[in-house]
């Protein structure tokens, strides 16, 4: 989890490579509305991202009945996010938050070709990010091949 552009579906790919797992692009199940709007530089709102965070909750919530393990990336910002989106079996979630400086977040985001996440929009993503509390944290300052590297040797990854 963490601001868009900040390396979440890099370093989620090479974690589920890592667990050899299946990676979910939360990005994906935006709906074609909340894209819309995005696209338009409009951030989204609580109601925006209910209906998506409840989509990826059941589309884990299908991959933990199988018995199965996932990645996803999802931005998560907000504490009521978190709990939208693991209601009903957060115990069986661990959240890797990955952070990073403004500056450099947005610098990749103007880089960046194809997204409808567009770098005028980062600004809203860190006024409404809650830091998360006793998870996982990464700077992606040491770069996204070392922040998979020590995800995959933290113990609850392990024991998985």
């Amino acid at each position: 989890m963490g601001v868009s552009g900040c390396g979440k579906t890099t370093v989620g790919k090479l974690v589920a490579d890592g667990l050899n797992c299946e990676f979910i692009e939360g990005d994906e199940f935006h709906s074609p509305k909340n894209i819309a709007k995005m696209a338009t530089g409009q951030s989204l709102d609580d109601d925006d991202r209910r209906g998506w965070l409840v989509s990826l909750n059941q589309k884990l919530r299908e991959i933990l009945v199988a018995d199965s393990l996932a990645v996803l990336s999802c931005s998560a910002l907000k504490e009521i996010y978190r709990k939208w989106l693991t209601d009903g079996f957060s115990t069986r979630i661990l959240f890797i938050f990955i952070k990073g400086d403004f500056n450099e977040i947005n610098q990749r985001m103007e880089e960046r070709e194809g997204h409808y996440m567009k770098a005028n929009m980062l600004a809203g993503q860190f006024d409404a990010l809650e830091q998360p509390a006793g998870v996982p944290t990464f700077d992606l300052a040491i770069g996204s091949t070392e922040i998979a590297r020590q995800v995959l040797a933290l113990p609850e990854v392990c024991e998985r």
